[in-house]
Protein backbone atom coordinates (compact mmCIF):
# COMPACT_ATOMS: atom_id res chain seq x y z
CA UNK A 1 0.00 0.00 0.00
CA UNK A 2 1.41 3.37 -1.00
CA UNK A 3 2.10 5.88 1.69
CA UNK A 4 0.67 9.38 1.23
CA UNK A 5 4.21 10.74 0.89
CA UNK A 6 5.47 8.30 -1.77
CA UNK A 7 4.57 10.08 -4.99
CA UNK A 8 5.37 13.53 -3.61
CA UNK A 9 8.83 12.53 -2.40
CA UNK A 10 9.49 10.63 -5.63
CA UNK A 11 8.73 13.79 -7.61
CA UNK A 12 10.88 15.92 -5.33
CA UNK A 13 13.76 13.46 -5.66
CA UNK A 14 13.40 13.32 -9.45
CA UNK A 15 13.47 17.08 -9.76
CA UNK A 16 16.29 17.49 -7.26
CA UNK A 17 18.45 14.96 -9.07
CA UNK A 18 17.72 16.56 -12.43
CA UNK A 19 18.65 19.98 -11.05
CA UNK A 20 21.95 18.79 -9.60
CA UNK A 21 22.82 16.89 -12.78
CA UNK A 22 22.59 20.01 -14.96
CA UNK A 23 23.52 22.81 -12.56
CA UNK A 24 27.05 23.03 -13.99
CA UNK A 25 25.64 24.07 -17.37
CA UNK A 26 22.74 26.34 -16.39
CA UNK A 27 23.42 30.10 -16.31
CA UNK A 28 25.09 30.87 -13.00
CA UNK A 29 22.74 33.84 -12.62
CA UNK A 30 19.18 33.32 -13.93
CA UNK A 31 18.19 34.50 -17.40
CA UNK A 32 15.72 37.34 -17.89
CA UNK A 33 13.14 34.80 -19.03
CA UNK A 34 13.55 32.75 -15.85
CA UNK A 35 13.23 35.86 -13.70
CA UNK A 36 10.16 37.01 -15.63
CA UNK A 37 8.51 33.61 -15.15
CA UNK A 38 8.59 34.10 -11.38
CA UNK A 39 5.41 36.13 -11.87
CA UNK A 40 3.66 32.77 -12.28
CA UNK A 41 3.86 32.35 -8.50
CA UNK A 42 1.74 35.51 -8.05
CA UNK A 43 -1.57 33.65 -8.10
CA UNK A 44 -4.45 34.15 -5.71
CA UNK A 45 -4.45 31.92 -2.66
CA UNK A 46 -6.45 28.86 -3.75
CA UNK A 47 -9.79 28.34 -2.01
CA UNK A 48 -9.28 24.62 -2.31
CA UNK A 49 -5.91 22.99 -1.89
CA UNK A 50 -4.02 22.03 -5.04
CA UNK A 51 -2.39 18.69 -5.73
CA UNK A 52 0.86 18.18 -3.79
CA UNK A 53 2.49 16.69 -6.92
CA UNK A 54 1.37 19.62 -9.07
CA UNK A 55 2.74 21.97 -6.42
CA UNK A 56 6.14 20.27 -6.45
CA UNK A 57 6.15 20.19 -10.25
CA UNK A 58 5.41 23.93 -10.40
CA UNK A 59 8.10 24.65 -7.85
CA UNK A 60 10.65 22.89 -10.04
CA UNK A 61 9.44 24.18 -13.40
CA UNK A 62 9.35 27.84 -12.36
CA UNK A 63 11.68 27.91 -9.39
CA UNK A 64 14.68 25.86 -10.48
CA UNK A 65 15.57 28.00 -13.55
CA UNK A 66 15.37 31.13 -11.36
CA UNK A 67 17.94 29.93 -8.85
CA UNK A 68 21.46 31.27 -8.59
CA UNK A 69 23.68 28.24 -9.17
CA UNK A 70 25.50 28.53 -5.86
CA UNK A 71 25.90 24.77 -5.61
CA UNK A 72 27.46 24.59 -9.07
CA UNK A 73 31.02 24.97 -10.33
CA UNK A 74 31.42 28.66 -11.17
CA UNK A 75 29.73 30.71 -8.49
CA UNK A 76 32.34 32.93 -6.83
CA UNK A 77 30.26 35.43 -4.90
CA UNK A 78 29.80 36.13 -1.19
CA UNK A 79 32.00 33.20 -0.02
CA UNK A 80 29.19 30.72 -0.62
CA UNK A 81 30.13 27.04 -0.66
CA UNK A 82 28.51 24.27 -2.65
CA UNK A 83 26.92 21.19 -1.11
CA UNK A 84 28.75 17.88 -0.90
CA UNK A 85 26.51 14.90 -1.76
CA UNK A 86 26.32 13.38 1.72
CA UNK A 87 25.21 16.68 3.23
CA UNK A 88 22.41 17.04 0.67
CA UNK A 89 21.22 13.51 1.35
CA UNK A 90 21.40 14.12 5.10
CA UNK A 91 19.43 17.33 4.63
CA UNK A 92 16.66 15.47 2.81
CA UNK A 93 16.51 12.72 5.43
CA UNK A 94 16.60 15.19 8.32
CA UNK A 95 13.75 17.06 6.65
CA UNK A 96 11.73 13.86 6.63
CA UNK A 97 12.60 13.26 10.29
CA UNK A 98 11.44 16.81 11.15
CA UNK A 99 13.53 16.93 14.31
CA UNK A 100 14.09 19.95 16.54
CA UNK A 101 17.19 19.11 18.61
CA UNK A 102 16.47 21.43 21.51
CA UNK A 103 17.20 18.60 23.92
CA UNK A 104 17.67 14.84 24.09
CA UNK A 105 14.05 14.52 25.17
CA UNK A 106 12.96 16.25 21.97
CA UNK A 107 15.38 14.51 19.56
CA UNK A 108 17.79 11.82 20.74
CA UNK A 109 19.34 11.39 17.28
CA UNK A 110 19.55 15.13 16.63
CA UNK A 111 21.37 15.87 19.88
CA UNK A 112 23.66 12.84 19.54
CA UNK A 113 24.75 13.72 16.00
CA UNK A 114 25.24 17.36 16.98
CA UNK A 115 27.41 16.24 19.90
CA UNK A 116 29.50 13.93 17.71
CA UNK A 117 29.87 16.62 15.05
CA UNK A 118 30.95 19.11 17.72
CA UNK A 119 33.73 16.76 18.81
CA UNK A 120 34.86 16.27 15.22
CA UNK A 121 34.85 20.03 14.63
CA UNK A 122 37.09 20.62 17.64
CA UNK A 123 39.36 17.85 16.42
CA UNK A 124 39.73 18.92 12.78
CA UNK A 125 40.12 22.61 13.65
CA UNK A 126 42.78 21.81 16.27
CA UNK A 127 40.81 23.34 19.15
CA UNK A 128 40.68 22.21 22.81
CA UNK A 129 38.36 19.36 23.74
CA UNK A 130 36.51 21.36 26.38
CA UNK A 131 35.17 24.02 24.00
CA UNK A 132 31.42 24.43 24.07
CA UNK A 133 29.77 24.26 20.64
CA UNK A 134 26.44 25.55 19.40
CA UNK A 135 24.88 25.45 15.94
CA UNK A 136 23.14 28.52 14.60
CA UNK A 137 21.65 29.80 11.38
CA UNK A 138 24.95 31.30 10.22
CA UNK A 139 27.96 33.38 11.21
CA UNK A 140 25.79 36.40 12.04
CA UNK A 141 24.11 34.49 14.87
CA UNK A 142 27.32 32.62 15.71
CA UNK A 143 29.07 35.98 16.19
CA UNK A 144 26.10 37.22 18.20
CA UNK A 145 26.15 34.12 20.40
CA UNK A 146 29.90 34.19 21.04
CA UNK A 147 29.82 37.89 21.86
CA UNK A 148 26.79 37.37 24.11
CA UNK A 149 28.84 34.84 26.07
CA UNK A 150 31.65 37.39 26.30
CA UNK A 151 29.30 40.14 27.45
CA UNK A 152 27.86 37.83 30.10
CA UNK A 153 31.26 36.65 31.35
CA UNK A 154 32.87 40.09 31.57
CA UNK A 155 29.92 41.67 33.36
CA UNK A 156 29.53 38.76 35.79
CA UNK A 157 33.17 39.16 36.77
CA UNK A 158 32.36 42.81 37.44
CA UNK A 159 29.42 41.81 39.63
CA UNK A 160 26.63 42.42 37.10
CA UNK A 161 24.09 39.88 35.83
CA UNK A 162 23.16 41.22 32.40
CA UNK A 163 20.65 38.46 31.67
CA UNK A 164 18.63 39.40 34.76
CA UNK A 165 19.27 43.13 35.05
CA UNK A 166 19.89 44.26 31.46
CA UNK A 167 22.37 46.93 30.42
CA UNK A 168 20.82 49.91 32.23
CA UNK A 169 23.41 50.92 34.83
CA UNK A 170 25.81 48.14 33.86
CA UNK A 171 29.58 48.71 33.78
CA UNK A 172 30.64 49.80 30.31
CA UNK A 173 32.23 47.21 28.06
CA UNK A 174 34.86 48.52 25.67
CA UNK A 175 34.72 46.90 22.24
CA UNK A 176 37.70 46.86 19.90
CA UNK A 177 37.31 45.92 16.24
CA UNK A 178 39.35 46.02 13.07
CA UNK A 179 38.73 48.84 10.64
CA UNK A 180 37.88 45.96 8.29
CA UNK A 181 35.31 44.46 10.68
CA UNK A 182 32.58 42.52 8.90
CA UNK A 183 29.08 43.96 8.89
CA UNK A 184 27.69 40.88 10.64
CA UNK A 185 29.87 41.56 13.67
CA UNK A 186 28.60 45.13 13.72
CA UNK A 187 25.05 43.78 13.49
CA UNK A 188 25.72 41.43 16.39
CA UNK A 189 27.09 44.29 18.49
CA UNK A 190 24.00 46.35 17.70
CA UNK A 191 21.66 43.52 18.71
CA UNK A 192 23.60 43.07 21.97
CA UNK A 193 23.13 46.71 22.87
CA UNK A 194 26.86 47.43 22.56
CA UNK A 195 26.45 49.65 19.51
CA UNK A 196 28.11 49.92 16.12
CA UNK A 197 29.64 53.32 16.83
CA UNK A 198 30.74 52.76 20.44
CA UNK A 199 33.79 50.83 19.28
CA UNK A 200 37.49 51.47 18.85
CA UNK A 201 38.64 50.69 15.32
CA UNK A 202 42.18 49.40 14.82
CA UNK A 203 44.02 50.21 11.55
CA UNK A 204 44.98 47.35 9.24
CA UNK A 205 47.96 46.55 7.05
CA UNK A 206 47.95 46.50 3.27
CA UNK A 207 46.25 43.10 3.18
CA UNK A 208 43.61 43.91 5.80
CA UNK A 209 45.06 42.31 8.94
CA UNK A 210 44.84 44.23 12.22
CA UNK A 211 48.06 46.03 13.18
CA UNK A 212 49.20 44.65 16.50
CA UNK A 213 51.17 47.78 17.39
CA UNK A 214 47.98 49.84 16.98
CA UNK A 215 45.99 47.76 19.47
CA UNK A 216 44.86 49.99 22.35
CA UNK A 217 45.25 49.12 26.00
CA UNK A 218 43.04 46.26 27.16
CA UNK A 219 41.40 45.64 30.51
CA UNK A 220 38.99 43.23 32.19
CA UNK A 221 35.98 44.94 30.57
CA UNK A 222 37.27 44.76 26.99
CA UNK A 223 36.11 42.60 24.10
CA UNK A 224 38.37 42.37 21.04
CA UNK A 225 36.72 41.24 17.80
CA UNK A 226 39.32 39.71 15.49
CA UNK A 227 39.10 38.15 12.03
CA UNK A 228 40.36 34.86 10.69
CA UNK A 229 39.75 35.57 7.02
CA UNK A 230 39.13 39.13 5.91
CA UNK A 231 36.02 38.98 3.72
CA UNK A 232 37.86 40.67 0.85
CA UNK A 233 41.42 39.41 1.08
CA UNK A 234 41.39 36.41 3.40
CA UNK A 235 43.90 38.09 5.74
CA UNK A 236 44.20 36.77 9.30
CA UNK A 237 44.64 39.11 12.26
CA UNK A 238 47.54 38.40 14.71
CA UNK A 239 45.09 36.53 16.91
CA UNK A 240 47.60 34.59 19.00
CA UNK A 241 49.47 37.74 19.99
CA UNK A 242 46.20 39.52 20.76
CA UNK A 243 45.09 36.59 22.93
CA UNK A 244 48.37 36.73 24.86
CA UNK A 245 47.76 40.39 25.70
CA UNK A 246 44.15 39.75 26.58
CA UNK A 247 44.99 36.94 29.00
CA UNK A 248 47.19 39.28 31.03
CA UNK A 249 44.23 41.49 31.95
CA UNK A 250 41.19 39.22 31.53
CA UNK A 251 39.88 40.68 28.25
CA UNK A 252 37.71 38.57 25.93
CA UNK A 253 38.89 37.75 22.38
CA UNK A 254 36.33 36.77 19.77
CA UNK A 255 37.22 35.43 16.32
CA UNK A 256 35.01 35.97 13.30
CA UNK A 257 36.16 33.00 11.23
CA UNK A 258 33.09 32.63 9.03
CA UNK A 259 35.11 31.00 6.25
CA UNK A 260 38.74 31.65 7.13
CA UNK A 261 38.83 29.47 10.24
CA UNK A 262 38.94 26.46 7.91
CA UNK A 263 42.28 27.74 6.63
CA UNK A 264 43.72 26.37 9.88
CA UNK A 265 43.82 22.99 8.14
CA UNK A 266 46.46 24.21 5.68
CA UNK A 267 50.02 23.32 6.57
CA UNK A 268 51.49 26.47 5.05
CA UNK A 269 49.14 28.63 7.16
CA UNK A 270 50.26 27.23 10.53
CA UNK A 271 52.09 30.39 11.59
CA UNK A 272 49.17 32.64 10.67
CA UNK A 273 46.84 30.70 12.97
CA UNK A 274 49.27 30.20 15.83
CA UNK A 275 47.61 30.77 19.19
CA UNK A 276 44.05 30.98 17.86
CA UNK A 277 43.07 28.16 20.21
CA UNK A 278 43.48 30.68 23.06
CA UNK A 279 40.58 32.80 21.77
CA UNK A 280 37.59 32.93 24.10
CA UNK A 281 34.98 32.48 21.36
CA UNK A 282 35.00 31.71 17.66
CA UNK A 283 32.39 31.77 14.92
CA UNK A 284 32.38 29.94 11.60
CA UNK A 285 30.03 28.55 8.97
CA UNK A 286 29.62 25.02 7.72
CA UNK A 287 27.66 26.29 4.71
CA UNK A 288 30.72 28.12 3.50
CA UNK A 289 33.88 26.03 3.34
CA UNK A 290 32.55 22.74 4.70
CA UNK A 291 29.98 22.83 1.87
CA UNK A 292 26.84 21.87 3.77
CA UNK A 293 23.43 23.21 2.72
CA UNK A 294 22.15 26.48 4.10
CA UNK A 295 21.78 27.33 6.87
CA UNK A 296 24.51 26.23 9.26
CA UNK A 297 26.64 28.41 11.52
CA UNK A 298 28.82 27.29 14.40
CA UNK A 299 29.89 29.02 17.62
CA UNK A 300 32.70 27.64 19.79
CA UNK A 301 33.87 28.93 23.15
CA UNK A 302 36.48 28.10 25.78
CA UNK A 303 33.88 29.14 28.35
CA UNK A 304 30.83 26.90 27.80
CA UNK A 305 29.45 27.93 31.18
CA UNK A 306 29.36 31.58 30.04
CA UNK A 307 27.58 30.58 26.84
CA UNK A 308 25.13 28.50 28.83
CA UNK A 309 24.48 31.37 31.22
CA UNK A 310 23.79 33.72 28.32
CA UNK A 311 21.56 31.35 26.36
CA UNK A 312 19.91 28.89 28.79
CA UNK A 313 16.15 28.42 28.53
CA UNK A 314 14.35 26.95 31.53
CA UNK A 315 10.77 25.75 31.49
CA UNK A 316 8.82 23.35 33.75
CA UNK A 317 8.11 20.95 30.87
CA UNK A 318 11.82 20.31 30.28
CA UNK A 319 13.57 17.99 32.68
CA UNK A 320 17.09 18.81 33.84
CA UNK A 321 19.77 17.12 31.76
CA UNK A 322 23.30 16.23 32.78
CA UNK A 323 24.86 17.83 29.70
CA UNK A 324 24.14 21.31 28.43
CA UNK A 325 21.24 20.89 26.02
CA UNK A 326 21.56 22.39 22.53
CA UNK A 327 18.73 24.83 23.31
CA UNK A 328 20.91 26.25 26.11
CA UNK A 329 23.88 27.03 23.85
CA UNK A 330 22.28 29.11 21.08
CA UNK A 331 19.48 31.70 20.78
CA UNK A 332 17.04 29.42 18.97
CA UNK A 333 14.78 27.15 20.99
CA UNK A 334 13.10 25.50 18.01
CA UNK A 335 15.41 24.91 15.06
CA UNK A 336 16.17 22.31 12.46
CA UNK A 337 18.69 19.52 13.02
CA UNK A 338 21.52 21.13 11.05
CA UNK A 339 24.09 19.11 12.99
CA UNK A 340 23.03 16.07 10.94
CA UNK A 341 24.48 17.69 7.80
CA UNK A 342 27.72 18.68 9.55
CA UNK A 343 28.15 15.11 10.76
CA UNK A 344 27.42 13.74 7.26
CA UNK A 345 29.86 16.12 5.55
CA UNK A 346 32.68 15.39 8.00
CA UNK A 347 32.12 11.63 7.94
CA UNK A 348 31.89 11.39 4.16
CA UNK A 349 34.92 13.62 3.50
CA UNK A 350 37.15 12.70 6.43
CA UNK A 351 40.06 14.84 7.53
CA UNK A 352 41.92 14.36 4.25
CA UNK A 353 38.87 15.19 2.15
CA UNK A 354 38.10 18.41 4.00
CA UNK A 355 41.74 19.48 3.86
CA UNK A 356 41.93 18.66 0.17
CA UNK A 357 38.78 20.68 -0.52
CA UNK A 358 40.21 23.72 1.28
CA UNK A 359 43.58 23.37 -0.46
CA UNK A 360 41.90 23.00 -3.85
CA UNK A 361 39.94 26.23 -3.45
CA UNK A 362 43.11 28.10 -2.53
CA UNK A 363 44.96 26.69 -5.57
CA UNK A 364 42.09 27.81 -7.81
CA UNK A 365 42.16 31.29 -6.23
CA UNK A 366 45.86 31.66 -7.07
CA UNK A 367 45.06 30.40 -10.59
CA UNK A 368 42.42 33.13 -10.85
CA UNK A 369 44.86 35.79 -9.65
CA UNK A 370 47.50 34.77 -12.18
CA UNK A 371 44.94 34.63 -14.98
CA UNK A 372 43.47 38.02 -14.16
CA UNK A 373 46.91 39.61 -14.11
CA UNK A 374 47.67 38.02 -17.47
CA UNK A 375 44.68 39.79 -19.07
CA UNK A 376 45.50 43.16 -17.57
CA UNK A 377 43.77 43.27 -14.17
CA UNK A 378 45.51 44.58 -11.06
CA UNK A 379 45.27 42.06 -8.23
CA UNK A 380 45.00 44.13 -5.07
CA UNK A 381 45.53 41.52 -2.37
CA UNK A 382 48.04 38.94 -1.28
CA UNK A 383 46.13 35.73 -2.08
CA UNK A 384 46.56 33.89 1.21
CA UNK A 385 43.37 31.82 1.09
CA UNK A 386 40.48 31.65 -1.38
CA UNK A 387 39.85 35.37 -1.95
CA UNK A 388 40.95 37.45 -4.94
CA UNK A 389 40.35 41.20 -5.22
CA UNK A 390 41.07 42.73 -8.63
CA UNK A 391 40.33 45.81 -10.67
CA UNK A 392 40.74 47.31 -14.12
CA UNK A 393 39.66 50.49 -15.88
CA UNK A 394 37.31 53.02 -14.34
CA UNK A 395 34.61 52.04 -11.81
CA UNK A 396 32.01 52.33 -14.57
CA UNK A 397 34.00 50.18 -16.98
CA UNK A 398 34.59 47.59 -14.29
CA UNK A 399 30.86 47.48 -13.56
CA UNK A 400 30.16 47.01 -17.27
CA UNK A 401 32.64 44.14 -17.47
CA UNK A 402 31.03 42.44 -14.50
CA UNK A 403 27.56 42.92 -16.02
CA UNK A 404 28.65 41.29 -19.28
CA UNK A 405 30.11 38.32 -17.45
CA UNK A 406 26.91 37.94 -15.46
CA UNK A 407 24.81 38.13 -18.62
CA UNK A 408 26.94 35.42 -20.23
CA UNK A 409 25.88 33.01 -17.50
CA UNK A 410 29.41 31.60 -17.34
CA UNK A 411 30.21 32.66 -13.77
CA UNK A 412 29.25 35.16 -11.09
CA UNK A 413 31.29 37.31 -8.73
CA UNK A 414 30.44 40.46 -6.85
CA UNK A 415 31.65 44.04 -6.59
CA UNK A 416 33.59 45.43 -3.66
CA UNK A 417 35.62 48.44 -2.60
CA UNK A 418 39.12 47.75 -1.30
CA UNK A 419 41.26 50.48 0.26
CA UNK A 420 39.23 53.07 -1.61
CA UNK A 421 39.38 51.35 -5.01
CA UNK A 422 36.38 49.85 -6.81
CA UNK A 423 37.10 46.20 -7.51
CA UNK A 424 35.61 42.76 -7.96
CA UNK A 425 35.94 39.96 -5.45
CA UNK A 426 36.24 36.31 -6.42
CA UNK A 427 35.65 33.77 -3.65
CA UNK A 428 36.43 30.15 -4.53
CA UNK A 429 34.48 28.09 -2.01
CA UNK A 430 32.90 25.10 -3.77
CA UNK A 431 34.17 21.53 -3.81
CA UNK A 432 32.93 21.27 -7.41
CA UNK A 433 35.15 23.98 -8.90
CA UNK A 434 37.90 22.66 -11.17
CA UNK A 435 40.84 24.18 -13.04
CA UNK A 436 38.72 23.94 -16.18
CA UNK A 437 36.03 26.04 -14.48
CA UNK A 438 38.62 28.68 -13.64
CA UNK A 439 39.82 28.78 -17.25
CA UNK A 440 36.26 28.95 -18.54
CA UNK A 441 35.53 31.84 -16.17
CA UNK A 442 38.72 33.66 -17.13
CA UNK A 443 37.77 33.33 -20.79
CA UNK A 444 34.41 34.96 -20.08
CA UNK A 445 36.10 37.76 -18.13
CA UNK A 446 38.64 38.30 -20.92
CA UNK A 447 35.85 38.49 -23.52
CA UNK A 448 33.94 41.02 -21.43
CA UNK A 449 37.09 43.06 -20.85
CA UNK A 450 37.82 43.11 -24.58
CA UNK A 451 34.25 44.23 -25.33
CA UNK A 452 34.49 47.15 -22.89
CA UNK A 453 38.16 48.15 -23.02
CA UNK A 454 39.35 46.58 -26.25
CA UNK A 455 42.24 44.14 -26.65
Amino acid sequence: MKDIYDDVLAHAQKHGRAYLAQVHEQPVFPSEEALSNLKTFEEALPTKGQSAIDTIDMLHAIGSPATVATTGHRYFGFVVGGTVPASVGANWLAGAWDQSPSSFMNSPVGTKLESVAAGWLRDILGLPDHLGVGMTTGATMANFTGLAAGRSALLRRAGWNVEEDGLYGAPEIKVIVSEEVHVTVEKALAMLGLGKKRVTRVPTDANGAMKLDALPELDALTMVCTQAGNVNTGAIDPIGAICARAREVGAWVHVDGAFGLWGRLLEHMTDAFEGIEQADSLATDAHKWLNTPYDCGIVLTRHPEALHHAMATVAPYFKAEEAMAPKDMVPEFSRRARGVEVWAALRSLGRDGVTGMIEGCCVHARHFADGLQAIGFDVLNDVVLNQVVATIGSPEELADIRALVEASGECWFGPTVWKGRHAVRISVSSWRTTAEDVERSLAAIAAAKAAILGD
